[in-house]
């Protein structure tokens, strides 16, 4: 991930709704949600959520898929791997005991 898709994948995440709304998404994964069940958690109306949802979109974190009348959005797992291991990978400067204890309860869940 290069640091320009990071920043724009963290500047999406930096808002209420769409860190609740992603988070969400990835606790329903793989099946996903409709929009308007998304729409439904989030309180907001739909054209308001719409926003946020092309705002995530935008940052490669949400996918949509049409199944039958309904879009099913997903979040992108890949994405957020790749975001992860973006902000873990050098923090450590090489020394791999820093982050076991990240690793470990990361396991434990």
């Amino acid at each position: 991930m290069t640091t320009d898709a990071a920043l724009l994948a963290l500047a999406a995440l930096a808002h209420p709704t769409r860190l609740n709304a992603f988070r969400l998404l990835v606790r329903h994964e793989p099946e996903g949600l409709s929009t308007g069940q998304l729409v439904e958690h989030s309180g907001l109306t739909q054209s308001t959520f719409s926003t946020h949802l092309a705002v995530l979109a935008k940052a490669g974190l949400v996918q949509s898929e049409k199944r039958g009348r309904n879009i099913i959005q997903r979040a992108d797992i890949d994405a957020l791997r790749g975001l992860m291991l973006f902000l873990a990978k050098d923090c450590c400067d090489g020394r791999a005991e820093l982050c076991e204890p990240l690793l470990a309860e990361l396991a434990c869940c």
